[in-house]
């Protein structure tokens, strides 16, 4: 099946063929119908196989059909997300994958000062991109009304039960209409992610996208035995004998991640790191500066790492 045979808009069929998207990946073939359809779905599938634009497709011409009738008014959708990162990736597919339609897309997260995101929420939105706990604050104080909202899309869930935000969650749903559309995804389904399901969807169309494989048939893999105290000079000896010109460097923690930057410095090598710690604003500069190249080594926590999307990587190391 290709894109061009779903029953959406030539509009967004002509952003997809923009985007190179030929004919779509397992989640979107099984997604897409039942979503469009106004069905619940509950979905467990890994990050990367294309989750983004299974939903984001079908409610952009959803909320297209339903503005050219008339018949919406206020937010439409929301999509609560575990990361800043996240948030940003998705408010771009959908501005890209709803170009030329009459869909508007917003993001609140936080991090950074909300007085902007404010003033960009009263020109009205359709599509809301959140983050929990600024999304919970905005509610509270009386500048989101969730009063006509349609469709509630929950991704990475199993993500957001890590940092702690089941409780804002059930919080915001709470505040939700009943009668909605309600879409849930999630990689992984332990106690505490199903229990949260059942919370949210009713009776849900249910589907697991496998991974093929592993790994990319391209990605070679090595495992190195190494003591701790060495594992930094093994970077190092990575970094200088082979000379990658993209490298992302995962560290369990937020103090791992500044104490590499710092010890790679000292070789003359520029890093910077993403974490939870860092504002809003540095870690989008120093996502932006590896993603020009100005800085060639981009040290992350795992759940910073939400959301990064780079062309060409040609080393990761865990």
């Amino acid at each position: 099946m290709k894109f061009e045979d779903y029953r959406i808009s030539e509009d967004i069929k002509k952003n997809i063929k923009d985007l190179g998207f030929k004919k779509p990946t397992d989640i979107q073939y099984k997604a897409i119908p039942p979503i469009l359809r106004g069905e619940d779905v509950l979905a467990i599938a890994q990050t990367g196989t294309g989750k983004t634009a299974a939903f984001a497709i079908p409610i952009i011409h959803l909320i297209d059909q339903q503005k050219s009738s008339g018949s919406a008014k206020g937010i439409q959708a929301l999509v609560l997300v575990p990361t800043r990162e996240l948030a940003i990736q998705i408010t771009d597919a959908f501005e890209v994958i709803g170009n030329n339609t009459k869909v508007t897309t917003n993001a609140v997260y936080g991090g950074v000062e909300q007085d902007p995101q404010i003033n960009n929420l009263k020109d009205g939105t359709d599509v809301l991109v959140a983050t929990p706990g600024r999304m919970f604050d905005l509610i509270n104080q009386k500048y989101i009304d969730l009063t006509y909202l349609k469709v509630l899309i929950l991704d990475e869930a199993d993500h957001m039960l890590d940092m702690g935000f089941i409780h804002d969650i059930k919080k915001i749903v709470k505040k939700l209409p009943l009668q909605r559309q309600s879409l849930f995804f999630s990689a992984t389904m332990p106690p505490e992610i199903i229990e949260l399901s059942r919370a949210i969807v009713g009776n849900p169309q249910k589907i697991t996208i496998k991974p093929e494989q592993a790994t990319a048939e391209k990605v070679e893999q090595a495992v190195f035995f190494v003591e701790k105290a060495n594992k930094s000079k093994l970077l190092l000896h990575l970094l200088e004998n082979n000379e990658p010109q993209s490298t992302l460097v995962f560290s369990r923690t937020k103090h791992g991640a500044d104490k590499i930057v710092k010890f790679l410095a000292k070789s003359s090598i520029k890093a910077e790191a993403i974490h939870g710690n860092k504002s809003q604003g540095a870690r989008q500069r120093a996502l932006g500066n590896f993603k020009s190249s100005d800085t060639y080594v981009l040290v992350a926590t795992d759940i910073a790492a939400r959301g990064i999307d780079v062309d060409n990587l040609a080393l990761v190391v865990n």
